[in-house]
């Protein structure tokens, strides 16, 4: 038995007070707006807040009336978050219970909502989020890091979301939606300027071209120069910088009856990877060494990195009159490289030369994907009677098979490689789903979901060899069949097949025009995963895991349409979670299944018009995350302070520990102050600010490998002109230069990455 129960965290009176008051005090402040009461001329011509619409449920709806936890991000918002050329990890903390980090940069974001994700960093890997871009999903973890341009709004839908978006999205799914092509002639064009020679550039154009065809054409174009000098003489300069593009161009006939919605659109990004730092942290603590220098960094190995991707989609739908019938066809490909310094510093400890600090041992690697192919198919009819009852119901098919390479390199001979790694992974799925909705009263409304999905994997290692620091490098060179030695039954591939039922059941209940009240059941589940044997570690299969939640919450709005406040509780059960237990002092990264995890916490979205000029919104979250599996233990780091319980051979017992990457609280929060100029002129002042408590790195609980709580802030002055036509800005992004550790190396070091610095620059912006 362990004793770590003690551990066990349990969600603090404070955070329940604040919950439970969410709930209440929007709903009373509505119901006391029933009461007769004669307005005030000022009061009525007061600026309100627009109608937001989602689809949550697949079809538009008012965000008020949907049954689910979900936030948006559009507007004047999304285009302050993404000034000074910001990659998608610009949301993180920006929305409550999301939290979006990587260890490649730019290429490569992994999502958490609810402190519930994927730590992986392979490039076969799923995650829990899934990511939906103009209706078709981005299953490989680099197709998620598409650049935010030319965008509508951002959807973050707290999950499960089993029913209607299907598998591996347990823990919620990010969607975005691209501005649409209209009859109307319009567009933008913008451009920016900032630090370390920053420039960022986008514009869109669309209009009419018969009077049944209009199209658009969005294009991006990002770059930065290095920022950070390497004081080492090795085969790169500096790091930090990247030029990235990126184009997507739609086609949308109108017909009688009948619409069809083309897209095609591409990504190229150039640049550097994840800059790795050794030995940054000062032991016993999760500070800063004394006198680190963001700005400077002295590495051996070379730093890159290359991505390619490409797509198409065709959105179809027939308007049958009571009937809708819907055809989304979608293709995704993608091709990177990846190479970085893994060790973070230069030479080794056997070396007369090493450093910065104990460098055990060179460590040069790279990953990549040569070829790849997503294929997606869906067909989904739903009702439209106009009475109580409506239903959809769908199929849906999916096809990928790509390859990815992983690569060793000799940092200390000249870079040459001494490792080469290929395999193959194809993914088949298919399911069938369904949902309704009953509109028992007028004021009390029923919905349910369900799908059934048949999900097939199936990993062979292709070719395999390694002349490094390995254990079969006393014979001289690693092979394809030593690797398979290796395994218990000396197969290299797997196959696991997953047969799972999801569904969900949830109700909502008018109080009167302005409140709602909610509650929700939903289940979901992520596929089997499948690590492929390593020099270091042999093959590991993960078994699904599965989900249920629970949540209800309120949605009102109140004074006079001024604010609106979502707010919600929530529960959820993970059983047979998939985790990865990464480097450790035998640096080896293998696959585990835990026995369960749960979640508690509470979520609330407030906005409000102060007054006529000034709009406030405030974003809060608690998130509190328990690994539950007494018997499960993970090898920890060489170097750093273990907190937790040791078995015998001295691996950590993480039962009690918080999900990885997963803090505690998050909140945000925005203010837009205007002041109109002259007729059709106005100065304005933008700010917002993002808070995220401390994070485990790993699964094992440490002293160094706790990031600090992060604190973010962003600045926007400007001047519109001409109703908004034009609009010319200062910005700048983390303003006050926070600099924290973010990310470990789990290595036999106290490597780690930092936070993106901050930014300035001015921005311009002329729409038509």
């Amino acid at each position: 038995m362990s004793s770590k129960p003690l551990h066990a965290r349990q969600p603090s009176r404070h955070a329940l007070a604040i919950a439970i008051a969410a709930l209440i005090l929007p709903a009373h402040a509505a119901l006391a707006q029933e009461a007769p009461a004669t307005q005030a001329p000022a009061q009525q011509s007061a600026t309100t807040l627009d109608t937001v619409q989602v689809t949550a449920q697949r079809k538009v709806e008012n965000i008020q009336d949907v049954p689910v936890s979900v936030s948006t991000v559009s507007g004047e918002k999304l285009e302050a978050l993404t000034s000074g050329g910001t990659d998608v990890r610009f949301l993180s903390s920006r929305v409550p219970s999301l939290n979006i980090e990587s260890s490649f940069g730019r290429a490569f974001p992994r999502f958490y909502i609810r402190g519930y994700g994927n730590t992986d960093f392979r490039l076969n890997t799923s995650q829990p989020v899934s990511l939906v871009y103009d209706d078709v999903v981005q299953e490989n973890p680099i197709l998620k890091g598409f650049p935010v341009f030319d965008i509508d709004q951002v959807e973050v839908l707290r999950g499960p979301q089993g029913s209607l978006f299907g598998r591996n999205s347990p823990a919620g799914v990010v969607k975005f939606e691209s501005v649409r092509p209209s009859q109307d002639l319009g567009g933008y064009g913008k451009v920016g300027y900032g630090s370390d020679d920053m420039w960022n550039f986008e514009g869109a154009i669309g209009g009419g071209l018969t009077d049944q065809w209009s199209a658009r054409a969005s294009v991006l174009f990002q770059r930065r120069d290095d920022w950070v000098e390497n004081t080492y003489p090795g085969p790169n300069d500096g790091f930090e910088g990247y030029d990235e593009s990126a184009a997507r161009v739609q086609a949308l006939f109108e017909g009688d009856g009948f619409e069809a919605l083309f897209n095609v659109h591409a990504r190229h990004l150039n640049g550097t990877a994840r800059l790795f730092r050794a030995n940054i942290i000062e032991p016993g603590t999760n500070d800063l060494v004394d006198g680190f220098d963001e700005d400077k960094v002295s590495v051996d190995g070379l730093n890159h990195s290359e991505l390619d991707s490409k797509g198409a989609n065709a959105r179809l739908s027939w308007d049958l009159g009571s009937y809708k019938l819907h055809s989304i066809t979608g293709y995704e490909s993608v091709e990177t490289y990846s190479r970085g310094d893994i060790d973070g510093g230069f030479g080794a400890v056997f070396l007369p030369v090493s450093g910065p600090g104990v460098i055990p041992f060179a460590s040069e690697t790279a990953d990549g994907i040569p070829e790849h192919s997503q294929w997606t198919q869906e067909f989904r009819i739903e009702s439209n009677t106009g009475t109580a009852f409506d239903w959809q119901a769908g199929l849906f098919l999916f096809k990928e098979d790509y390859d990815v390479e992983s690569f060793s390199y000799d940092s200390l001979n000249g870079g040459v490689q001494d490792g080469y790694e290929r395999i193959n992974q194809t993914n088949d799925s298919w399911a069938v789903f369904g949902a309704a909705t009953w509109e028992v009263t007028p004021a009390f409304q029923l919905r349910a979901g369900a799908r059934y999905t048949v999900d097939k994997k199936e990993l062979t290692v292709e070719e395999y060899w390694n002349t490094g620091f390995v254990p079969c490098v006393l014979a001289g060179k690693c092979t394809l069949e030593q690797l398979a030695a290796q395994e218990p039954d000396g197969d290299l591939s797997a196959d696991p097949e997953d047969k799972k039922f999801s569904w969900d059941l949830s109700a909502t209940y008018s109080v009167n025009d302005d409140v709602n009240l909610y509650a929700r059941v939903a289940t979901g589940y992520r596929g089997s995963s499948i690590q492929a044997a390593g020099a270091f570690n042999g093959k590991s299969v993960a078994d699904p895991e599965t989900s249920t939640a629970f949540e209800a919450g309120v949605k009102a709005d109140f004074w006079d349409k001024r604010a609106r406040l979502n707010a919600g509780v929530f529960y959820y059960e993970v059983k047979d979670q998939q985790l990865t237990a990464v480097g450790g002092a035998a640096n080896a990264n293998i696959l585990l299944n835990a026995e369960k995890s749960v979640g508690q916490g509470f979520e609330m979205d407030f906005q409000a018009y102060l007054t006529d000029n000034l709009l406030v919104t405030l974003g809060s979250s608690y998130n509190d995350t328990e690994i539950k599996d007494e018997d499960l233990a993970v090898a920890v780091c060489a170097a750093c302070t273990v907190t937790d319980p040791r078995t015998p051979g001295g691996l950590a017992l993480i039962d009690g520990n918080q999900l990885p990457q997963a803090p505690e609280w998050t909140h945000n929060v925005t203010a837009r102050w205007g002041m109109p100029v002259g007729d059709a002129g106005e100065f304005y002042v933008f700010t917002d600010w993002a808070y995220r408590s401390e994070v485990n790195f790993f699964l094992y609980e440490s002293t160094e490998f706790t990031g600090k709580s992060l604190v973010e802030g962003g600045l926007r002055v400007g001047y519109n002109w001409d109703n908004g036509r034009y609009d010319l800005a200062a910005f700048a992004r983390n303003i006050t230069d926070e600099v924290q550790v973010v990310g470990g190396i789990d290595f036999n070091n106290l490597t780690g990455f930092i936070n993106e610095p901050r930014t300035v620059g001015v921005e311009f912006k002329a729409s038509f």
